[in-house]
């Protein structure tokens, strides 16, 4: 029987074991420690920047504390871009605000600038001035950033910058995560790097990390007893979590070099196949991780479909998945304004995620190949011309 191949696994570097049993051989299995603080570290200088970095439970909490942090609160709007996990919208409405969802642009499938732009003019025409921007680097590839955040600059509307798909890429050089006032990365365990669970809020100034520690370890008042003076969270991420993050930081290029590998692999098989288009950078500026390796198909040239794909793959029990359905069009949302075409709606209808870990094989790879090659070279019975 064949093993199954996974869309996205995680992918252990060996010394994480290490800082683990650090961890209980030293009794610190609390939400603090040295591998917190060592993670935290890792991560400043892996970024660059001039960072703060505050370790906590998730990706989604560190975007509810920067919605915090940027006074988003009850009747608030917060522009989010559509095509992207529901995580990047959800905290929007934890904190009783309204998403306001954003169409993407055809280079890097993220937030669209001309989008954005009427939607932040509508939305203050409207006395809904919103209170931040929620742009995301979708599978690892860098938003249109200079356009993003010269529009956030020019409304004097805080960035905060998804990059829970993201770590390890660039934009003219520069790491994803930096860009905004705020920064979001995954440690999730389908993510590049994993701590089983985990995130982190990455900020620019000592101020900002002190308060995302402090509401995310309850909010307690510096007194000998227990004292709260503002509602908090029990966010922080514990030292053994931690422990495999700094594990993983070890072998954190050699990921990226891996999921960029598979990226070519399926640039190499999909160069020959008609109607089937790889999704990648669109020049230089922008450095992807390849999280992901997504590719469009045109029914119309390929004679097959998305599901066509991918149920040929179930059948050989390799994973793969339509990509994220834009928050626009999920039945929790239909009542948030939307700016924007269909251009993430007709991405959503004939694209599909391939399987893209770091971990997988040569073997793997030839599993993979032989389903798409069978399926992009039989034509429907239809399409034969009998004469």
């Amino acid at each position: 029987m064949s093993i199954e191949i996974w869309l996205s696994s995680p992918h252990m570097g060996g010394t994480e074991i290490k800082y683990v049993n650090e961890a209980f051989d030293t009794n610190w299995v609390a939400p603090l420690g040295p591998n917190v603080n060592g993670f935290e570290a890792d991560l400043e200088k892996f970024l660059g920047q001039e960072v703060k970095v505050a370790a906590l439970s998730s990706g989604t909490a560190a975007l509810h504390l920067a919605l915090i942090e940027s006074n988003v609160g009850y009747g608030d709007e917060v522009i989010c871009q559509s095509l992207t996990f529901s995580a990047s919208a959800n905290p929007i409405v934890y904190l009783g605000a309204t998403p306001v969802f954003i169409d993407s642009e055809k280079d890097t499938w993220n937030m669209c600038p001309v989008a954005l732009r009427e939607a932040v003019i509508d939305r203050i025409s409207k006395n809904k001035k919103p209170k931040a921007i929620v742009a995301v680097n979708l599978y690892g590839m860098p938003a249109k950033m200079d356009e993003i955040l010269a529009i956030a600059s020019e409304f004097d509307i805080p960035l905060i910058e998804d990059a829970a798909e993201s770590l390890g890429s660039t934009y003219k050089g520069r790491s994803c995560g930096t860009f905004g006032r705020f920064g979001i990365l995954s440690f999730n365990g389908n993510k590049i790097i994993t701590t089983s669970g985990g995130g982190a809020l990455v900020c620019h100034s000592k101020e900002d990390k002190d308060r995302a520690v402090f509401l995310s370890t309850q909010a307690r008042d510096k007194a000998p007893h227990y004292q709260h003076s503002e509602i908090g969270y029990n966010y922080r991420m514990s030292n053994v979590s931690a422990g495999i993050g700094r594990g993983q930081m070890e072998v954190l290029n050699s990921r990226v070099e891996g999921r960029r590998k598979m990226h070519s692999f399926y640039d190499g098989i999909t160069k020959n196949m008609d109607g089937v288009t790889l999704f990648r950078e669109p020049n230089s500026d922008f450095f992807s991780n390849h999280w992901l390796s997504v590719i469009t198909i045109d029914e119309a040239i390929a004679l097959k479909n998305r599901e066509d794909l991918r149920l040929a793959f179930l059948e050989d029990k390799i994973e793969s998945r339509p990509i994220w359905k834009p928050m626009h069009m999920q039945p929790v949302f239909k009542d948030a304004p939307y700016y924007g075409g269909d251009f993430a709606e007709k991405l959503f209808e004939n694209s599909l995620c391939l399987p893209s870990g770091s971990n997988l094989t040569d073997a793997d790879r030839a599993r993979i190949e032989k389903v798409m090659v069978n399926v992009f070279s039989e034509k429907k019975l239809s399409d034969v011309i009998i004469p």
